[in-house]
């Protein structure tokens, strides 16, 4: 843990308030970005400090602890470093307390910042939780736990304030910012050519995570098995984002097709979004990586697997209650696109080589059904949106800058 360096600098005035934002991860990270140059255009002035990684440093923030510190994986890496974040949540709070910023941001991560938030606000602090974990079905209760953390919870789903309004909770639904950066038509063309890859054969993209543990849980179960690969089929396996040490060699070991065919899978480091756009269908870990696909407007298969221990856990406290994972088949259900999954899902036992190969194979000859998915996604995209004016992070700032200013009202 980062060494504590005491705050001397005077409380900010409301021309030039402190902000803290606390980033748990890359997509959290992103958010925070975004945010704190929406923010920059309300209060020229202002100093963002807290946790957050590159994208955020970028824009003038501080942070106070890194990032990585925070990007954990699954119940049994969290156990193991118990003690750790529990001396890093009071350090954090402490150093919060004696700051006294204009407002908390949580960015995701609610294992961690729901606790930090709920002592700030207990302090007095006005507190925020950004992105809401509700979306993924796991735990409805969990709003009454936000409505105690925080004063306002910023949405990236149509469906979420809804959902918080049944246990009093201000919620607002802001949009979600990769609705912004992907096109309504996807231009596969364009992407494909940036990549050097043909015209008119299939490509499959191979996304195996974003966390070095991902990659190592995950990888050997996308390689397909010998002999089972899309006829004539180049293949993108990427990293997203740009890999951590040593993520280029397991990227490889996951290439869904033989070392000896040709054409050899290109491998990407990064550039995830090319891959996809490039792509007839994904192969992909179930996350955040999902609803950038269905964004990209590309048929995908998702598979994704925690250690046995994690998900026995889950079970046993009740906390996985949900038969639809991916946010594809979340938001079409939420939507009333039907009871059943759009995207095939292959969770935890089901998630083998055999199945997600087959799965694979099977989506690449039902060109009908990939209409629908992309049909299907266009859609999706439009409710991501909301019909809207501006950018996501402009209406979060929005929501933010009614605390600061001290303004309220009603639910959103």
């Amino acid at each position: 843990m980062s060494p504590i360096v005491p705050d001397e600098s005077p409380i900010p005035n409301p021309e030039s308030p402190l902000i803290a934002l606390l980033a748990g991860e890359d997509s959290g990270d992103q958010l925070g970005a975004d945010l704190i140059a929406a923010l920059r255009q309300r209060y020229p002035q202002a100093r963002f400090v807290g946790i957050g990684g590159a994208r955020m440093q970028r824009e003038g923030f501080e942070s106070w602890y890194d990032i990585r510190e925070l990007s954990l994986f699954g119940f049994s890496e969290v156990i193991r470093h118990l003690p750790r974040l529990l001396r890093l949540r009071r350090a954090l709070v402490a150093r919060l307390k004696q700051a006294r910023p204009a407002v908390v941001i949580g960015i995701d991560a609610p294992d961690f910042n729901l606790g930090v938030e709920r002592r700030l606000k207990q302090a007095g602090l006005r507190t925020v939780h950004y992105v809401s974990p509700s979306v993924r079905g796991l735990r409805e209760n969990r709003a009454e736990k936000i409505g105690r953390s925080a004063d306002r919870a910023l949405c990236l789903f149509p469906m979420e304030p809804a959902i918080y309004a049944r246990h009093g909770v201000d919620a607002r639904f802001v949009g979600h910012p990769l609705a912004d950066r992907f096109a309504l038509v996807a231009d596969r063309g364009g992407a494909r050519a940036a990549l050097q890859l043909p015209q008119q054969v299939p490509v499959l993209a191979v996304l195996p995570g974003s966390r070095m543990s991902e990659v190592e849980r995950l990888g050997q179960i996308f390689l397909m098995p010998p002999g089972v690969s899309p006829p004539a089929c180049p293949a993108c396996a990427s990293s997203s984002p740009p890999p951590m040490p040593g993520c280029t060699r397991d990227c490889r070991s996951c290439s869904p097709v033989p070392p000896a065919r040709d054409p050899a899978p290109l491998l990407l480091d990064g550039h995830a979004h090319e891959a996809m756009l490039a792509a007839d269908v994904v192969l992909l870990a179930s996350g955040t990586a999902t609803l950038e696909a269905m964004l990209a407007k590309r048929p995908m298969v998702v598979g994704y697997r925690v250690a046995p221990m994690s998900y026995r856990i889950a079970r046993a406290l009740n906390m996985i209650k949900t038969d639809v994972y991916s946010l594809p088949n979340v938001l079409a259900r939420a939507s009333g696109l039907g009871p059943g999954p759009l995207v095939p899902e292959l969770m935890q036992d089901q998630c083998t080589a055999e199945s997600l190969a087959a799965a694979t194979l099977t989506l690449f000859g039902d060109s009908e059904r990939r209409g629908a998915i992309v049909a299907a996604f266009e859609y999706l995209h439009q409710e991501l949106r909301g019909g809207m004016e501006g950018q996501a992070g402009d209406r979060a700032a929005a929501a933010v800058a009614e605390l600061i200013d001290g303004r309220n009202s009603g639910h959103g």
